[in-house]
């Protein structure tokens, strides 16, 4: 925020531009790009290229760099997940691609543990597929799954996170469903650090959805892999093409070159130093807090892409506020800052958004709210 500009072309437009400390979140705006990536983007943006070629190639160089046999870029792992919940009803069928969203005398039902609904599981019904849940939200059994799959069962669909709880893990998922010659749609949008973890994911079913703005590509950027005759039925229905399901789901070329380039980054990246600079940060949010009464900070880790956060710990009963209403008041403040709340009495910041130098800011706003 050390640009005298910060913000300027949202504040022409009445909107108010927001210092992010809560990490990738779309309702934030997702991601910003490196200088590294940014560069890509322009050279992209000097010449045009055939797209059906540069999908192809970058499909290429993700499967090369992950392992994998085949991948597709998407606008997004939403896009990833509605063209992999296409591809497994449809089957390398061209008129049953031109049939959806009808799906009649298709299979077309994609289980989902019910533990694991979340708010972006219609995903796997936007193509005309049909969600059915197994087990209830405390979690699911092997035999459970096995039951459920039946004659119109197109894909088991799963939702990866470090903690599954009670739910048929991932390994075991993948084994029943193959069991019945079903194909798996993992989720795995945020779920690329540390890299071995990542590598793992991107490996462990037919088809595997990821975020691009998680790894500081483009916001609209994301894709799919897996089985190579899967991502050829994703790419049949993706944006190029007569009358392809995915036609709203675009991408530019510029997109496509920042993801490529992003990913490319992110493996190259030194996470342990990353680690250092943005612990480097909460130590300086610390130093500015240190003395006021009542309050402490303590840096958490995360098994998360973004590493860590601060907490920072308050008596809300002598203080006469709550972590939310602090929340709330640095929201409205000037600048806009965005933290989250962990509890009644402690403020989450995340640094893995923040531009150089906002910490300070942050320190400096939230410092008279806490003294009261």
């Amino acid at each position: 925020m050390t640009d005298s500009n910060w913000g300027n072309v949202y504040k022409k437009l009445g909107a108010r531009p927001v210092i992010n400390a809560v990490g990738n979140q779309t309702v934030l705006g997702g991601s910003t790009p490196s200088s590294l990536v940014k560069k890509a983007m322009e050279e992209a943006d000097i010449s045009f290229v055939e797209m059906e070629e540069l999908l192809k190639k970058s499909g290429e160089h993700i499967a090369s760099l992950l392992g994998v046999e085949a991948a597709y870029v998407t606008s997004g792992c939403y896009a990833a997940l509605v063209l992999s919940s296409a591809a497994v009803m449809t089957c390398n069928n061209p008129g049953k691609r031109e049939q959806l969203p009808d799906t009649t005398g298709m299979k077309n039902e994609i289980l989902l543990q019910k533990r694991q609904r979340y708010g972006y599981d219609r995903a796997f019904t936007v193509p005309g597929s049909k969600l059915l849940f197994v087990g209830d939200e405390n979690g699911a059994t092997p035999e459970q799954l096995e039951r459920a799959i039946g004659p119109n069962t197109a894909a088991v669909a799963y939702l990866v996170q470090p903690d599954q709880g009670n739910a048929v893990p991932l390994e075991k998922t993948v084994e029943i469903a193959h069991a019945h010659h079903v194909s798996v749609i993992a989720d795995a949008a945020a779920q690329i650090h540390p890299l071995d973890y990542f590598l793992r994911n991107a490996r462990s079913s037919d088809l595997v959805c990821f975020g691009g703005k998680y790894f500081n590509a483009p916001h609209s950027t994301g894709f799919v892999c897996g089985r190579k005759n899967l991502i050829e039925e994703v790419t049949a229905h993706g944006f190029i093409g007569p009358r392809p399901i995915g036609r709203g789901m675009k991408l530019d070329r510029q997109e496509i070159i920042g993801l490529v380039t992003a990913i490319d980054i992110w493996f190259a990246t030194d996470h342990e130093k990353r680690s250092q600079e943005q612990d480097a940060r909460y130590t300086a949010i610390a130093k500015e807090l240190e003395g006021i009464k009542n309050v402490s900070t303590k840096v958490v880790p995360s098994r998360s892409h973004t590493l860590s956060s601060l907490h920072v710990v308050f008596d809300s009963k002598t203080l006469g506020k709550n972590a939310q209403q602090l929340v709330s008041a640095l929201d409205s403040g000037t600048p806009r800052i965005k933290v989250g709340a962990a509890g009644n009495d402690t403020i989450a910041i995340n640094a893995y958004t923040l531009n150089e130098g906002e910490e300070y800011i942050i320190a400096k706003a939230l410092k008279p709210l806490l003294i009261g």
